[in-house]
Parts: C-alpha cells; sequence; structure tokens
C-alpha cells in the first residue's frame, strides 16, 4: 500500500467521526451539540500540531509536514472541518449534510488515489474522486440517520450528494491536489443550499439524469470537446438541467454543448493556421464552459425557487433559453465565421485581421443567427412557446452575439478577458428575454 494511499485512508477514518454529529441534532442544547461536534476535531488539530515523529506522524506527514516537523495538513483539514461544523450548528442545519462534504472529501481522495496509482490520468482520478465520494457519502448519511438524525428522501439524498461530489472533483482538479479545506467548504455550501431549495425529485428523473449526462461526459471527453473540468462542468449543468427544469432544459443545453463542441473542431487546423483556433486543441475547459453557461445554471435554479421569490417561473425559462440562445450564437458566429476573410470591426467597418476581437463577417453572423435558430426552435417544441415567445428567444441569441462582438472590439483585451466577455453576453440576453416574457408574457 502506497503511502498516499494510506494516508488517504486514515483521514477516511478521521472523518468517520462525524457519523455522530447528527445524533446530538436536535436532542441537546445547540452549545452542547456545537461543542461535541467540534471539539473532536479541534483536539486531533492540536495533537496534530505538536506530533513530531510516531506513527500518526508516519501516517498522515506530507513532504511539507516533514520538512516542518509537524503535521500541519492535518491539522488544517481538522480545523477545516470544526469550522464547517460550527457552521452547519451555528445555523441549525441539518448535520447529515455536513456528514455528507466530509465524506464526499475523504472518501473521494481515496477512490482518487486507489485508481489515480493504477490509471495515472487526471480524468481517471477526478471520476474515482466524484463516484465513491457520491457513493460513501450517501451511505454515510443513511447511516449517520440509523443513528439517531433527520435524512431526506433517497433521491434528495443522491442528488445533493452526487451534486457536492462533482463540485468537489472539479475544485480538487482546478486546485492543488492537497488543498482540502477549500474543497471542503465548497462541497459543504452546496450541498446546504441544494438542501435549501427542496428539491425532491423522482427517482426515475434522477436515474436518468445521472446516467445520460455521465454517458455524454464520457462521450464530451473522448471526443476531445471538453477538458477533465470542462467534463465536469457540463455533467454538473446537465445533471441540474434535468432535475431542477426538466428534460427539454436539458436539451436546449446538451445542443449548446454538442454542437458548440463539435465548432470548435470544425477545420480546426486551418484555425490553427489562422490564429483563432481555441487552445487546447479545441477541447473546452471548465472556465469556458461555466463562463456560457453560468446564467443559464442561475435560470433553472431560480426557477426553482421563483414561487418564493414571487416571481412566475415562465420568465426564468426564458432568460434560460435567451441565454442559450446568445451562447450557441456566439461560438457559431466565432468558430465558423473566423474562416472567411475581410472581417470587420463590428464599431467602425473597417477592415481587420481574422481573430481580431469585435472582428465579424456576414458569414459569421448568418451562422450565429442559425444558432439562435435553433435553440429558439427547441424551445418552441420543448417549452410550448407560441411565435411571438419563440421570436423572442431568437432576438435574445442574435442580441447577445452582437453584444459580445461589440465588448470584444471596446473592452476584450487589456481591461476584461474572452471569458467574462462572454458571461456578460449571455447575460445581456437572459435579462433581455427575461424582460419581455415579464412586460408581455406574465
Amino acid at each position: 500500500m502506497t503511502g498516499d494511499i494510506a494516508r488517504a485512508i486514515g483521514y477516511l477514518l478521521v472523518g468517520s467521526a462525524t457519523l455522530f454529529a447528527p445524533v446530538l441534532d436536535g436532542r441537546v442544547h445547540e452549545t452542547i451539540a456545537a461543542i461535541g461536534t467540534i471539539a473532536p476535531f479541534a483536539l486531533l488539530a492540536a495533537v496534530a500540531l505538536v506530533s513530531t515523529d510516531g506513527p500518526l506522524f508516519e501516517l498522515f506527514a506530507r513532504d511539507g509536514d516533514r520538512d516542518e516537523d509537524r503535521l500541519h495538513s492535518l491539522a488544517s483539514f481538522c480545523f477545516a472541518v470544526a469550522a464547517l461544523a460550527f457552521l452547519f450548528v451555528a445555523l441549525d442545519l441539518p448535520l447529515a449534510a455536513f456528514v455528507a462534504a466530509v465524506f464526499v472529501l475523504t472518501a473521494g481522495n481515496l477512490g482518487q488515489r486507489v485508481v489515480v496509482s493504477r490509471i495515472p490520468t487526471p480524468v481517471a482520478g477526478a471520476s474515482a474522486f466524484a463516484a465513491l465520494g457520491t457513493v460513501a457519502a450517501t451511505a454515510a448519511v443513511f447511516a449517520a440517520g440509523r443513528l439517531g438524525g433527520t435524512v431526506p428522501t433517497s433521491p434528495t439524498v443522491l442528488f445533493v450528494v452526487a451534486s457536492g461530489a462533482l463540485i468537489g472533483a472539479l475544485v480538487r482538479t482546478t486546485l492543488s491536489p492537497f488543498d482540502d479545506s477549500l474543497v471542503l467548504l465548497s462541497v459543504g455550501l452546496v450541498i446546504w443550499f441544494l438542501l435549501g431549495l427542496g428539491v425532491e425529485p423522482s427517482l426515475e428523473r434522477l436515474a436518468i439524469g445521472l446516467s445520460v449526462t455521465i454517458a455524454l461526459g464520457y462521450v464530451a471527453y473522448a471526443l476531445g470537446t471538453a477538458s477533465v473540468t470542462g467534463t465536469l462542468s457540463g455533467v454538473l449543468l446537465s445533471l441540474w438541467a434535468i432535475v431542477l427544469g426538466g428534460y427539454g432544459w436539458f436539451a436546449l443545453l446538451i445542443t449548446f454543448f454538442g454542437l458548440g463542441g463539435l465548432a470548435s473542431k470544425y477545420r480546426y487546423d486551418e484555425k490553427l493556421a489562422r490564429g483563432i483556433a481555441q487552445e487546447n486543441e479545441g477541447a473546452r475547459g471548465g472556465s469556458n464552459v461555466l463562463a456560457n453557461s453560468a446564467v443559464a445554471l442561475v435560470a433553472v435554479v431560480a426557477y426553482v425557487a421563483a414561487e418564493g421569490m414571487g416571481i412566475a417561473p415562465v420568465v426564468f425559462q426564458f432568460a434560460f433559453a435567451g441565454a442559450v440562445a446568445a451562447a450557441l450564437a456566439d461560438t457559431f458566429s466565432s468558430e465558423f465565421g473566423g474562416l472567411f476573410d475581410s472581417p470587420r470591426l463590428i464599431t467602425t467597418l473597417e477592415p481587420v485581421a481574422p481573430g481580431t476581437d469585435g472582428g465579424v463577417t456576414w458569414q459569421g453572423a448568418v451562422a450565429g443567427a442559425t444558432g439562435s435558430g435553433l435553440i429558439a426552435a427547441l424551445a418552441l417544441f420543448f417549452f410550448d412557446f407560441g411565435p411571438l415567445a419563440t421570436f423572442t428567444v431568437f432576438g435574445a441569441g442574435v442580441l447577445g452575439m452582437v453584444v459580445d462582438s461589440l465588448l470584444g472590439a471596446t473592452l476584450e483585451g487589456d481591461r476584461v478577458g474572452n471569458q467574462t466577455v462572454n458571461l456578460l453576453a449571455t447575460l445581456s440576453a437572459g435579462l433581455g428575454c427575461a424582460t419581455v416574457a415579464l412586460v408581455r408574457f406574465v
């Protein structure tokens, strides 16, 4: 057994102490519950800070710990767990969610270490983190429930835990592999947030959502249309679209992911020669996926919470469709339009070199309008939009494409990056479409 795997097992055993936290939930005074939950981890953190040798040190010490003769990594982990426990107790949040967050991290780390020792690739490690983190955390929540805690319905537990595990894998892949504190906090907050939405998905929809999104994520990575972080982001967004919105929401989103990814690959060598190709051989990373889909993600979450905010849910359907239409319109206009000569700057119509920010061609404009039209047509079918509503989505997509070019010509470069421009373009489309919906359709 390698040191990394043994260390991961040790962290999993330490994290297992959280199983007893829900026993205190609602049974004793809040202060006693906080002390009973936090004290074991605070005590172990103190022990770790004075450990310089012995079995505990040898099991948990990383290279940095050996250099400093202290178990700072174990102490940091324990302090992070204690801080999360304090947050959950202080805000009267379900401690079963606290248990889930800790097990996602510790079991996910173990799964990643075991798999990477045999298949040393980032995608294998990230997949193992998400898979084992989901299974172990789900089992831990129900085990804690048997000990006395309150547990939501099975589909709800699986959905929020799987979402937390995907977030954990994404943060783990993006950041240092040893940054446990940030991963734990990210997972804990996402799980708490989703529980707060009160979502109770059917087991059928959840099973279909997990199966379809994981399969499509594998295909996207295998075809090279998404990087590891891009794949994880796409799987998470697609899962939320199915569970929180419905199959129609997923149809719009997967159309953007699929056609957008293929558009990036189209005549890639020629784009590379012209200096306009996506980096990483056209595989979209997590930042690119999130920049184009963040507005859609917020819209699908707001759709679930709409009644509580006093807003008609259909408004967020419009916002979602408009944002996705803009994302595909912008992708098509840049990926296809960049293959043609004689682009002109959108603000002055002066000829510019291919690839210049804000440079447009009529062919790219037609391609972008086609992309927006595809999403509008899907909204017509899946959202049961009428002709005027469909045209609103189409117009929002074209608006987002134009805003992207305008921002590219005026701000992109030294002031803002491409991802920020993409985010602002989809935001303008989503807000514009939602505004029309408020005025005309609600």
